[in-house]
């Protein structure tokens, strides 16, 4: 990292509990960051680096575009990410610090070595079970604090080398420059539920917290049959009609009927009738409680 100009870290949150021994102040000068990216997206780049004075891995997030000399910006920013730094959920990706630098921020994050789960197979439904319950209860933490990810696919599932799977990339969310809740620019289309694409729909009414239950469904139904389960479509106006007018794709005649079940909630087509995240987790595939498991 270039040390030449040392970048500031946001100011703390007043709010704050006392940082643990993970969380303790860290000069970003001490960090050394790789130069090939782990992944990278519309929300910025992940590189991973490690504080030399420990040699603890971390994920560095470099999101650049940012005008920090505007001060209504500049505010939302502080604002957001005392929200992210607050965050505390084994199922969440922990978010440590953030400085700006040339306009550029750089997030300091919980590095997950297992990398993300896109492109995963998992056919095994004990293991798909445990998966699910792990994002709902990541999920069930944010929404019960009045925050949604708004992008919860594949690749924003990560996993470390103990098997947790944590929610992460929601910071590129919270700095959007547009906080419009059914702005499409902000999440992968592919995994937007039929009201935020068309906001024709459910009377032009959206709520995020529903509209994650609906991207839960998709990629936990991606994860069981090893591919997209919309069918094909070349375009995004194409793939928009289709999780539009088309039916919600359904769990195949094999899975269990927890299974099935539980993918025929996340992916109704009328939001009100989706269960909380919280509810989900006492679902038969999700709590066990059933003897129909397969």
């Amino acid at each position: 990292m270039d040390q030449s100009s040392e970048p500031q870290p946001l100011p703390p949150s007043p709010s704050s509990s006392p940082p643990g021994p993970e969380s303790l102040p860290i000069n970003f000068s001490e960090l050394e960051r790789d130069k090939k990216p782990i992944r990278s997206g519309a929300g910025g780049t992940v590189y991973k680096a490690v504080h030399k004075p420990t040699g603890r891995l971390y994920a560095v997030k470099v999101i650049d575009g940012i005008d920090f000399r505007d001060y209504s910006v500049r505010r939302q920013i502080i604002q957001e990410f005392q929200v992210l730094r607050d965050v505390a959920n084994p199922n969440i990706v922990k978010c440590y610090d953030m400085f700006n630098h040339n306009d550029d921020i750089y997030v300091l994050l919980e590095y997950m070595e297992g990398g993300s789960l896109k492109g995963k197979y998992i056919n095994n439904e004990k293991a798909l079970s445990d998966l699910a319950r792990q994002i709902l209860t990541g999920l069930t933490f944010l929404h019960g604090r009045h925050v949604a990810h708004m992008d919860i696919k594949p690749s924003n599932l990560l996993i470390n080398s103990r098997h947790e799977v944590k929610i992460a990339d929601f910071v590129g969310r919270v700095l959007a420059k547009t906080m419009d809740p059914c702005n499409s620019s902000v999440g992968n289309i592919a995994y937007m539920c039929p009201e935020r694409i068309n906001t024709d729909l459910n009377h032009g009414n959206f709520d995020a917290c529903t509209g994650d239950i609906w991207s839960v469904g998709v990629s936990i139904l991606e994860f069981y049959i090893g591919r997209y389960p919309f069918s094909a479509h070349k375009g995004d106006w194409s793939l928009m009609w289709g999780i539009c007018m088309s039916q919600p794709p359904e769990a195949p005649i094999y899975a269990s009927r927890e299974l099935r079940h539980f993918i025929a909630c996340c992916l109704q087509r009328e939001p009100k009738k989706r269960p909380s995240a919280a509810q989900l987790l006492q679902h038969p595939f999700i709590s066990g409680n059933s003897s129909g498991q397969k």
